[in-house]
């Protein structure tokens, strides 16, 4: 346990702590912004004493980049958007993005501090599916009692985001315990989080954590035959899982009984299986259709969407929306990017999505497994065929801002220890005296 204990120490006492706090505050709602409040007050400290430590900072640079491509998409669309102060108020809240990034390229400049970050990143996971296996067998967890059909662990029956949360950033978990336990360390945690993220019952974190076993078994055959016998393997153990799941919980069942009205053959019975999300995308074709350029605006979707739907549409009627609104977002993420920000958007999207390639390809094999679990949580996070969070939001889009933080410092981390500009003056003061 040396290196594990080692490296959470290092994530407490070091500057990775406000970074660190981001994930660690995810389940508390908007207490996750303290951790992004103190990495906006380090960056400018950081600025401060090192004015022009950017140019020394090549994963800065590719984030600004990046960055500036996913805020482009917002702020295009809010000068046509149907629901403008909330679009321009999206828009003004997704710059505190950027120190966020910045705070994180500047401090996570060696790969000590990546390892001890992607430590503190496992021992919070651990925490999460801990009170989430009590929750599956009592019940009850940190998070409170859970809801009919899923756990919900330490985030709470109101706020069911564990199995999407878990799945994108298991990817940090199951690299810690591969390094500290080997192979067997590495089935154990995946087997451990399997269970959690079945009996969460979302859908889209099953085929996220589909996607981050498939990246890790290739990772670890190096050839094809063996990729084919891990993946073979990892089916027989998600049946074992699956099949003792569907026989004793009834959450379990419950979701895979909604999800097997898909195969009744029916429109209805398919809508039923996706939860309305046929309804969602069907209007969502529509607003492209009406505003093709750049979208309805940036979190305009809930109120573009009674203008689209048909008068007795569900999410229109339903007591859980609003006045006036509809569905909250298109639950897909091309399908986002296009109603909310129109061709614009897609386009600088892509244009991102061009140079984070280029960009991962240049840093050579080394520098790309370091970077390993930062780009497979992001990789399976944007899959583009499955059902996702809004990238815009307050929540998901702070999780996603992080990972690309992340991501960018990871890819031109060094093999010594750096020393940060606010480090070097207090050494050289210690010195003095």
């Amino acid at each position: 346990m040396t290196f594990s204990m080692e490296s959470l120490k290092s994530a407490l006492r070091s500057p990775l702590l406000p970074y660190w706090l981001v994930v660690a505050l995810l389940p508390f709602g908007r207490s996750s912004e303290f951790g992004t409040f103190l990495c906006a007050v380090g960056a400018i400290a950081l600025f401060v004493r090192a004015p022009h430590a950017l140019r020394e900072l090549p994963g800065a640079q590719l984030l600004l980049w990046l960055l500036g491509a996913y805020l482009g998409a917002a702020l295009v669309s809010c000068f046509g958007s149907l629901a403008p102060g909330k679009s321009w108020s999206t828009a003004a809240a997704l710059l505190r993005y950027l120190p966020l990034g910045l705070y994180a390229c500047f401090v996570i400049r060696d790969e000590h501090r990546l390892r001890a970050l992607y430590v503190a990143i496992a021992c919070v996971l651990a925490w999460w599916v801990l009170d989430a296996w009590v929750q599956a067998f009592t019940g009850w967890s940190l998070g409170g009692h859970a809801e009919a059909e899923r756990i919900s662990g330490i985030f709470g029956a109101r706020n069911l985001k564990l199995g999407p949360t878990l799945a994108v950033l298991s990817p940090f978990a199951l690299w810690a315990a591969r390094r500290r336990w080997g192979f067997a360390g590495l089935a154990v945690a995946f087997l451990l989080m399997l269970g959690p993220v079945l009996l969460a019952g979302s859908r889209a974190a099953w085929l996220c954590y589909g996607l981050v076993a498939l990246g890790f078994a290739w990772c670890e055959a190096h050839s094809w035959r063996r990729f084919a016998l891990y993946c073979g393997l990892g089916l027989v153990m998600l049946a074992v899982a699956g099949g003792i799941a569907w026989r004793t919980s009834t959450r379990f069942d419950a979701r895979m009984q909604r999800t097997l009205d898909a195969l009744h053959g029916t429109p209805h019975g398919l809508d039923e299986a996706l939860t309305g999300r046929l309804e969602i995308w069907h209007d969502s074709l529509k607003m492209i259709a009406a505003h093709p350029v750049s979208g309805v605006g940036v979190r305009a979707f809930r109120y573009a969407y009674p203008q689209f739907a048909p008068a007795n549409d569900h999410f229109v009627v339903a007591e859980s929306c609003g006045e006036g609104e509809g569905a909250c977002h298109a639950h897909q993420i091309v399908l986002e990017i296009l109603t909310e920000t129109g061709g614009l958007g897609l386009v600088l999207w892509l244009a991102g999505v061009v140079l984070a390639w280029r960009a991962w390809r240049r840093v050579g094999p080394a520098a790309r497994e370091r970077a390993f679990p930062a780009t497979l949580a992001l990789a399976v996070m944007l899959f583009p065929l499955n059902t996702h969070l809004a990238f815009y939001s307050a929540w998901w889009g702070l999780l996603f801002a992080w990972l690309l933080g992340l991501w960018c410092a990871s890819l031109f981390v060094i093999g010594t220890p750096a020393v940060l500009p606010m480090e070097a003056s207090t050494r050289e003061v210690g010195d003095g005296a």
